[in-house]
């Protein structure tokens, strides 16, 4: 859980070639900052595990690439702006999370997209591995019929700069503000309901599974 030390690759590697059944996630703040780039007392990136270096994130990449790691998941820990520090910069005191979730597919799809990785990737590691190792993969975790009509209309494209109006969360504090990514989400729905659209949230969740002709 939380993978973010590249010295367990080895051992995970050697755990799997011998048929034992283990899973390994990381998130996405592994996969994106690097501890060198940190500022000093910047307490918004205070996780754990601690962020690695800019080497140790690219080995996280290649142990996707060569399926060591199986999925990647938020995360999301969100904290009310006081609980950072951010005026002391006491990183022994800072709350130890980062709100990830409004951003987290954009920030994998922009770290992909330099990597070679292509859509259906992103797909599997953030939506069909997790609901399969959750015992979800009979109703979640594919376009498929008979499953929730679960998705996302997303623009692989666009690009953005994350502000404090992307962060659909209670409190707008985050290590991201400030990043250029790449990708959108324009909608989502969930079980065939559109409940976020162009940045605002609407409807709600009702509904049903997906047909065969809605699937394909």
């Amino acid at each position: 859980m939380h993978l973010a030390s590249a010295q367990a690759l080895p051992l995970l590697a050697a755990a799997r070639s011998r048929g034992l059944p283990i899973t390994v996630e990381t998130c996405p703040h592994y996969l994106h900052f690097a501890a060198e780039d940190i500022p000093d007392g910047s307490t918004l990136h205070k996780c754990a595990p601690p962020i690695r270096s800019a080497a140790n994130r690219e080995q996280l990449w290649n142990a996707i690439l060569e399926g060591v790691i199986d999925l990647i998941a938020t995360d999301h820990s969100p904290c009310p702006p006081a609980m950072k520090c951010r005026a002391t910069g006491d990183f022994s005191l800072a709350w130890g999370g980062i709100a990830s979730v409004s951003v987290a597919l954009s920030v994998v799809w922009t770290g992909m997209r330099v990597r070679g990785f292509i859509l259906a990737d992103l797909a599997r590691l953030l939506s069909q591995k997790p609901a399969q190792i959750a015992g979800l993969n009979g109703g979640k975790g594919q376009i498929a019929p008979g499953y929730d009509a679960d998705f996302v209309v997303f623009d692989p494209e666009a690009a953005f700069t994350v502000t404090e109006q992307k962060l659909h969360t209670r409190h707008a504090i985050s290590p991201y503000l400030g990043e250029k990514l790449l990708g959108t989400v324009t909608a989502t729905y969930l079980r065939g309901n559109k409940v976020f659209e162009s940045g605002s949230f609407t409807g709600s969740p009702q509904g049903g599974e997906l047909s065969a002709a809605a699937a394909f």
